[in-house]
C-alpha cells in the first residue's frame, strides 16, 4: 500500500489546515480574538456573553432552549447561570403549568448591562464586516446554515 507523504498511517488525509473542522476553529479564534478584549473589560466570559445575548434576544426562555441557542452544554449552563444570577443579571421563575421547568430572563440590571455593552460589541462586528465586506459575511453565514441543515438532515435519517 502506497503511503501519502507525511502520513504514518497509510491513509490519505487532507492537509490539516485545509479541513473543515480546523478551518472553522481557526476562523472562530480569529473572530473571537477581536471580542476578547471587550469581554475582559466588561468581566464576562465568552460563554456568559453568549447566554446574555441569547436572553436579550429571546426574552424569557427555558434552560433547554437557552443552552441550544447559546451552544452551551447543560452542565456548563448551570454554572454560568449561577454566576450570572449572583451578579444580578439573570433571574429564573418556575413555568406556570410545569413547576419542573425554569423560565429564565434578564433582570433590569442585566438589560441595562446589555444596553451598555452591546454598542462596543456591535462596533467590533462592524469592523470585521468592514474588513471582509457585508456580502461576504452573509455568504459565509448562508453557507454555514446550508452545511448545518444538510448535516442535521443526514443525521436525522
Amino acid at each position: 500500500m502506497k503511503r501519502e507523504p507525511g502520513s504514518s498511517t497509510g491513509f490519505a488525509l487532507a492537509q490539516t489546515r485545509r479541513t473543515l473542522p480546523i478551518a472553522l476553529l481557526r476562523a472562530r479564534e480569529a473572530v473571537m480574538e477581536r471580542f476578547r478584549p471587550m469581554l475582559r473589560d466588561i468581566g464576562m466570559t465568552e460563554q456568559q456573553w453568549r447566554v446574555m445575548r441569547v436572553l436579550a434576544e429571546l426574552g424569557e426562555t427555558d434552560a433547554t432552549e437557552l443552552a441550544a441557542q447559546a451552544c452551551i452544554l447543560a452542565p456548563s449552563l448551570t454554572r454560568i447561570l449561577r454566576t450570572l444570577t449572583e451578579r444580578g443579571f439573570v433571574t429564573g421563575n418556575r413555568a406556570s403549568g410545569d413547576a419542573r421547568r425554569l423560565q429564565l430572563s434578564l433582570t433590569a440590571d442585566g438589560l441595562r448591562f446589555m444596553t451598555e455593552a452591546s454598542p462596543r460589541s456591535a462596533q467590533i462586528y462592524a469592523g470585521i464586516e468592514s474588513d471582509l465586506g457585508g456580502d461576504q459575511i452573509h455568504q459565509l453565514l448562508d453557507g454555514i446554515e446550508r452545511l448545518l441543515e444538510r448535516l442535521e438532515a443526514r443525521q436525522a435519517r
